[in-house]
């Protein structure tokens, strides 16, 4: 079974694709414009054990809004369509992760209900991107997925551990979510998802 995703979006603001290989090795190669959403994408998949390759550029002289919250939408469509009708998967998983002083928790449901749960106060800038953005990129992370996401930092106080611990846990519990079940059909009672 190809557990495999590509998606290309082009905008005015933005332009981006993104492939995805859910039965690869956590290699990663990103390259937005943006060092610190690259350094995020790349813990993702990574500590998600799959391969990602995510590339593109946006309208940064004027935000780096669009460009953060258009890779949430790749990300999301490209792992999305690699689950294809979600059959035989896990669908729930829970993760923390620590960095350093900063300890977070992300909760998962991929039943195809977008909703995020977003509990972390970052605030002011790491490196050069407005830490506030961050929260667009998980929102629409959480829509193009179809996932309900709950995101808590239990403890920090560094910004980039802060925000780093967030996106290891992510991954840790998209790889748990993600992985096979050893069960036949939609992982629900009601015997499909949505």
């Amino acid at each position: 079974m190809s557990r495999r995703g590509r998606i290309t979006r082009k905008s005015r603001e933005t332009q981006l694709s993104a492939r995805v290989d859910l039965e690869g090795r956590g290699r990663a190669e990103v390259s937005t414009g943006l060092a610190f959403v690259d350094h995020m994408l790349e813990q993702v998949a990574r500590y998600g054990g799959f391969d990602l390759r995510l590339r593109g550029a946006g309208d940064v002289q004027v935000d780096p809004h669009h460009l953060v919250e258009d890779a949430g939408i790749v990300l999301g469509e490209a792992l999305s369509q690699a689950l294809g009708d979600r059959d035989g998967i896990a669908r729930f998983a829970s993760a923390y992760a620590p960095l350093d002083e900063s300890l977070a928790r992300v909760v998962i449901d991929l039943g195809r209900r977008p909703f995020l749960s977003y509990n972390v106060p970052l605030r002011g800038r790491i490196g050069t991107l407005e830490s506030e953005v961050v929260e667009e990129f998980w929102r629409a992370l959480s829509i193009h997925l179809g996932a309900t996401i709950h995101v808590d930092l239990v403890r920090g106080r560094n910004r980039h551990h802060m925000a780093e611990a967030t996106f290891k846990a992510l991954g840790l519990a998209l790889r748990a979510a993600m992985a096979p079940s050893g069960a036949a059909g939609a992982p629900s009672s009601k015997g499909l998802l949505g």
